[in-house]
């Protein structure tokens, strides 16, 4: 449970970062493009994760043993990659529908923070938080959410 915890607050954090970064500022607005390279990030990101606590907690063995166990903590980061599909949707959806990119970036980091705020939530619940206290713990980490809209915001 806790690497989907993670892995899900750590990709929808990630897609927001990029979401917020490729802004095309006065460039033409590609969304399928933007779509993949977050994706893709999100992938990679994935990987070397897994691949980073593979070789941090390396036991020696056979080749076939440290095969197994490098599968299975790339594996253990599918939740990563899954978090960050909601933002690679709404791009794509953008470039079906030829959207405009502002409303776009808007919708992506407003639906990212609730996700954040629902991951905090749902983590609290989880670890024994009553019920408010869970919520205050979502709201508290949909602020980070909300973070990367405003820096998006003054850095634009």
């Amino acid at each position: 449970m806790r690497n989907w915890l993670f892995g899900g607050i750590y990709g929808t954090v990630l897609a927001s970062a990029l979401l917020a970064a490729l802004q095309s500022e006065g460039e033409p607005f590609t969304p399928v493009y933007d779509a993949l390279w977050i994706l893709v990030t999100a992938i990679a990101a994935g990987l070397v994760h897994g691949y980073a606590h593979h070789m941090a907690t390396h036991h020696t063995g056979s080749a076939a043993v440290r095969w197994r166990r490098l599968g299975t903590a790339l594996g253990e980061e599918w939740p990563l990659v899954v978090a960050a599909l909601p933002t690679v949707l709404l791009l794509l959806l953008a470039g079906a529908a030829d959207w405009s990119e502002g409303p776009v970036t808007t919708a992506g980091l407003t639906l990212n923070t609730l996700l954040l705020g629902a991951w905090g939530t749902f983590a609290a619940l989880k670890s024994g938080y009553r019920r408010g206290s869970a919520v205050l713990v979502g709201l508290a980490d949909a602020t980070i959410g909300l973070a990367i809209a405003v820096a998006n915001a003054l850095i634009k």
